[in-house]
């Protein structure tokens, strides 16, 4: 094995302090390892930190996304409109309450979705809209809420990539009906697995804090099951890790900012090689990862697997939901069908990307990702 290979780059990595490791170990030795003090706590830092009244741990950002489509009426053949450039977790928690995804193309630009779509792909049968504030890049919030409350719409927004993000000075997730964040590993702050949903509304958050734990009541016993719930709670281990995380949540997303303008300085000038920023009306862009887009004649995959070779994983974020073999079988999903998604799928390359990456790996992967656009145009050229 070469030396690069085995001095492979992460393509992630959790930033996890001294502090961090404490507070867990606390919580091991004080015996209360669910539904304690610090989730409580946890919920208390996001919501206030994003300008939310009420905040709702659950254990994972799919599972908060699930609880809000569930409280917001999502029926057999109920339709939600969503992005087909996200994770696939967006649609799915739509499906699992037996509702249909309706998807509307994206922005090239923003690489959210086109807010000028939205009104077309509304029908009688449409109960929600579903934004995803991809990579980091708030989506159009305003003109969403807008068509939302024309065709009286519950806005739920998936900011599970979004965590600090800005909408014309707003922090994204507190604007619309709920909100959810999460806190896998790559994220910018973490809790192991984990997410909290955001919400204004007393009535919601009273009952996702019952749904999340098997629908028991505020009054009931613990045998008590006022309606149908999940087992979707955050332990006490997790939100004690996301406590410690959230106190220094701007140095984090500070040293996030820092590797994102290390790679736009080296990527600047570089062949073929098109970088992502905050424009519009996102005012702050909180970097989840960091993709580049790559000219339409370039052979991404090539690339890609000429870099792994000397150790830069990279990802193609994200394929189109659409595509996804199941979304194929179940609803006809068909190549041509959302082409800026599937125009924007084909040249998208997320980098390794992490709050502590040094400067001598970013430089790395800046001359590896140019070298190997090199070598494959010459390959193409026959040289």
């Amino acid at each position: 094995m070469s030396r690069d290979v085995q001095d492979a780059l992460q393509m992630s990595a959790p930033d996890i302090s001294d502090d961090d490791i404490a507070v867990v170990v606390d919580v091991l030795r004080s015996g209360r390892l669910s539904i304690g003090p610090y989730v409580e706590r946890f919920e208390s830092m996001v919501a206030r930190y994003v300008g939310a009244r009420h905040g709702i741990a659950v254990a994972n950002g799919t599972a908060g996304l699930h609880l809000c489509m569930r409280l917001a009426n999502i029926e057999p053949d109920s339709e939600v409109i969503t992005s087909p450039f996200s994770f696939v977790a967006s649609s799915n928690c739509i499906i699992y309450e037996r509702g249909r995804p309706v998807f509307v193309d994206i922005d090239e630009e923003t690489l959210n979705i086109d807010p000028r779509q939205v009104e077309a792909a509304i029908s009688p049968r449409t109960r929600a809209l579903l934004p995803v504030h991809v990579f980091g890049r708030s989506a159009a919030m305003g003109p969403l809420a807008e068509v939302a409350a024309r065709h009286a719409l519950t806005v739920v927004e998936d900011a599970c990539e979004a965590l600090g993000a800005e909408y014309r000075g707003r922090r994204v997730g507190a604007l619309g009906r709920a909100g959810v964040f999460a806190f896998y590993p790559n994220k910018q702050i973490t809790t192991g697995e984990g997410a909290v949903i955001v919400t204004d509304d007393p009535e919601w958050a009273r009952l996702l804090r019952s749904m999340r734990n098997h629908g028991r009541g505020e009054m009931g016993g613990w045998l008590s099951h006022d309606r149908l719930g999940f087992n979707y709670r955050l332990d006490e281990m997790s939100a004690a890790l996301g406590v410690s995380q959230m106190s220094r949540v701007e140095t984090l997303l500070g040293l996030r900012d820092a590797v994102a303008a290390r790679y736009h300085d080296g990527l600047g000038r570089a062949r073929g090689v098109r970088t992502l920023a905050p424009g519009g009306d996102t005012t702050r862009m909180s970097w989840f990862v960091y993709v580049v887009r790559l000219d339409e004649d370039l052979p991404r995959d090539e690339i890609a697997e000429h870099l792994a070779a000397i150790g830069i994983p990279t990802r193609n974020y994200f394929p189109p939901i659409h595509l996804q073999p199941f979304y194929r079988q179940q609803y006809g999903g068909r190549p041509g069908q959302f082409p800026v998604t599937e125009r924007v799928s084909a040249t998208t390359l997320a980098l390794p990307f992490h709050a502590r990456l040094v400067e001598q790996d970013i430089a790395r992967v800046c001359a590896g990702l140019s070298a190997a656009i090199d070598a494959a145009v010459r390959r193409r050229s026959g040289i």
